[in-house]
């Protein structure tokens, strides 16, 4: 049925004027139309997103890291470039006759597997107890510069257990990827499904919690319909990003990017709806409910997009590609979530009419004014009674929180073995060969020097501690097209031990002055010790004279990546806080109510860390964190924390202007209430379901999120901040006009 012509409607406070229809209105439909059509063909490149993910170290560093100029350097030595990995076969009993033959044929059936670059596998090893055998298998990471994705990686080492396990049979004889090789695919594999199983678990629960929310059966559809839509196009602006190099996308991104997208579209949905069910009471026409829902909240939820948006936008000052990649793949997310919330729900909504809100349809009854209804009105009320104990007692509790777990909370980062929330078969495959072979051998160090140098270096790096020292541990590298021509004279050698370095004749020409040397370590290429040990190296052949050496290799690039997250951590941090101020300042006219939210922001980050780091250690019993934790906690909880600060406080300056600071405090906390905790819980849900990845950083980001949105939007946003701005007053709005009117 067709509604009438608005007439005037009234609230508590008086008469409410017909909505100003003085906005674009016909830009917001097309917007919408163009937001339907972009994000339903959009919709099929979520699940092409895997293929333009890059996941190694090498892609996260930037181009200057000192492992990234030795990778460059390296291709000019060896042009096909590999990753090192193992197939590892084990018996606890003892390899018998049977499990020798089994490992050769496999062996001879894993050179017949395309990707594995069969001219440098070495002969196979055999353990000193022997229980166990390694096959080395270099899997082809790329060939005269051109990359092998991460899917042709998986598929290769699948297709070489494949090969190996067909071997053995069902004898009993145990088969396992290790090395760089099974563990980086281990890692991609992690990321398999994060299209659907991710999303779709993010989904289910947000439909779960939008049920009880709105108690519709109807309406939750259009707020997710909004949020898929969002999301098909968000990622196909990413694809086509990513695959131009423009941007760098890996697992965490996607990941990030689909429940960042699924939050906060529904955190802004469940604004304007709630808006949008006010103005139903107060306007017959629902149209005219709608632009005044959309007049009253676009300043709220832009604010809120423009503040998470910059923030996350600030990554792209790091030094690592990941995080540079991180910032635009989220803005982009956040931006596209933006339009369609602000064009393509509000039109379906309004035409779709009052019935979507079924069985509890609004009504033109005049009930505007809830800021004296229901439970939080009680609680603003209380808050009001008590503004000083409260902001006090909160501040207090945060500061316990920060106290109590801060010290368990350990960021030197994470071995490869300990990045699994599971445990992968390259786990146990890397354990095994770290206990039964030489740990360091498979990934050495690599150094790149001036060629006039190549004795004093040989002897500095076989100084340093950390250093394999047996035969051949240190030597400079071997040039395969030589040692190739020399092994088709003479098969016999191909079955010859290894008696230390290749002769002169067998060793790289050196290029343009240059020549390459690698050295074995005596630790698994990823351990604190092995880590280590490149600083040590690092130092002692930088001190050579005239060796302009440098230092890089699979531990190297691990390092690096550490190191430029501790300086992304320290330069991002204090850049983001900067933004944020500029923007509430603006948005709320005030000096001083944008230092108080951050401080409150903060200080809930601060109690976040503290219960990660208790919660981290003492009961998932996780190693620790990855360098980069703090920084991504950060930007997520500062900048949607303050999401939820402005989304009240907005409320609240609307308020003052009718109603004094401290009235319109508590009636904005009561309007809101609701609302804004309705929508931390969907977001804390959403990033918790980071958790379903078997994989310690995502789980981490995940929990920390979680809580910290949760107790921002339950203790921060409903009592710290309410209470604390109640007991300041009108003050709060200096240096606006606002501290002139009613305190």
């Amino acid at each position: 049925m067709a509604e009438s012509v608005s007439t005037e409607a009234r609230s508590d406070d008086g008469p409410i004027p017909p909505p100003r229809r003085k906005l674009p209105i016909f830009t917001i439909v097309a917007f919408a139309i163009v937001a339907f059509f972009a994000g339903g063909i959009g919709g099929s490149f979520q699940a092409k997103l895997t293929e333009v993910q890059k996941n190694d170290n090498a892609s996260f560093l930037s181009r200057t890291a000192e492992s990234t100029l030795v990778a460059d350097e390296s291709e000019r030595f060896v042009p096909i470039q590999y990753l090192p990995g193992f197939v590892v076969f084990h018996r606890d009993s003892g390899l018998t006759d049977a499990d020798r033959a089994a490992v050769a044929d496999a062996r001879t059936a894993i050179t017949r597997v395309e990707g594995v670059d069969v001219e440098d596998m070495t002969p196979t090893e055999f353990s000193a107890d022997g229980t166990t055998a390694a096959v080395f298998v270099p899997l082809l990471a790329s060939r005269d510069g051109t990359d092998v994705t991460g899917d042709e990686l998986v598929a290769t080492e699948e297709a070489v257990l494949d090969a190996a396990r067909d071997a053995a049979g069902d004898t009993g004889l145990e088969v396992y990827p290790a090395g760089v090789g099974g563990l980086l695919t281990a890692f991609i594999a992690a990321f398999e499904g994060i299209d659907s199983s991710l999303l779709l678990t993010a989904l289910g629960v947000v439909v779960l919690i939008l049920l009880v929310v709105y108690r519709s059966p109807v309406l939750w559809v259009f707020p997710l319909l909004s949020a898929l839509l969002a999301l098909g196009t968000a990622s196909m602006i990413v694809y086509f990003l990513a695959d131009a190099d423009i941007i760098t996308l890996n697992g965490q991104s996607q990941g990030i990017l689909f429940v960042l997208v699924i939050g906060a579209g529904t955190d802004y949905a469940l604004l304007l709806v709630s808006r949008y069910r006010e103005e139903l009471h107060a306007y017959p026409n629902r149209f005219d409910a709608m632009i005044r829902a959309w007049r009253e909240s676009v300043g709220a939820i832009t604010a809120s997009a423009v503040t998470v948006t910059v923030a996350l936008l600030c990554l792209m000052f790091s030094e690592l590609n990941s995080n540079k990649g991180l910032g635009p793949v989220a803005a982009i997310g956040i931006a596209c979530t933006y339009v369609v919330m602000m064009t393509f729900l509000p039109v379906s909504l309004a035409v779709a009419g009052r019935w979507v809100f079924w069985p509890r349809q609004p009504r033109a009854d005049h009930a505007v004014d809830l800021a004296t209804h229901g439970m939080w009105g009680r609680i603003a009320s209380w808050v009001g009674r008590h503004d000083r104990p409260a902001w006090i007692g909160t501040t207090l509790v945060l500061l316990v929180l920060f106290a109590a777990g801060i010290g368990s909370l350990n960021t030197d980062g994470l071995t490869t073995t300990e990045s699994f929330t599971t445990k992968p078969d390259a786990v146990i495959g890397q354990e095994l060969y770290t206990e039964k072979f030489a740990p360091g051998a498979g990934a050495p160090a690599v150094v790149t020097a001036n060629a006039g140098t190549t004795d004093a270096l040989i002897a500095a790096i076989a100084g340093v501690e950390g250093i394999a020292t047996g035969p051949g541990a240190v030597c400079p590298q071997v040039d395969y097209a030589k040692a190739r021509a020399l092994l088709a004279a003479n098969p016999d050698l191909a079955n010859a031990p290894s008696l230390g370095c290749p002769p002169a004749a067998l060793t790289v020409t050196p290029v343009d002055g240059r020549t390459m040397i690698n050295a074995e370590l005596a630790d698994s290429y990823d351990s604190p010790a092995a880590l280590a040990t490149i600083e040590r190296l690092r130092e002692a052949v930088h001190a050579v004279p005239g060796a302009d050496a440098r230092v890089g290799g699979n531990t190297a690039a691990t390092l690096d990546v550490q190191q430029s997250s501790v300086h992304d951590r320290n330069l991002i941090i204090p850049i983001v806080l900067v933004v944020i101020f500029a923007v509430l300042a603006v948005l709320l006219r005030s000096l001083l109510a944008p230092l108080l939210l951050i401080a409150t922001v903060v200080l809930s980050f601060a109690a976040t860390l503290g219960v990660s780091g208790f919660v981290f250690t003492h009961v998932f019993g996780f190693a620790g964190t990855d360098p980069a934790f703090p920084l991504f906690a950060f930007v997520f909880l500062v900048a949607l924390g303050i999401d939820y600060n402005i989304f009240l406080m907005t409320r609240v300056r609307e308020e003052t202007g009718r109603h004094g600071t401290r009235s319109g405090v508590l009636r904005g906390l009561a309007v809101t209430g609701g609302v804004i905790t309705s929508a931390g819980v969907v977001l804390a849900a959403t990033f918790s379901v980071l958790g379903i990845l078997p994989l310690v950083f995502l789980a981490e980001i995940g929990f920390a999120v979680a809580f910290g949105v949760l107790l921002d939007t339950i203790v921060v946003r409903s009592i710290l901040v309410p209470a604390l701005a109640h007991d300041i007053g009108r003050t709060i709005w200096w240096p606006s006009a606002l501290t002139r009117g009613r305190p």
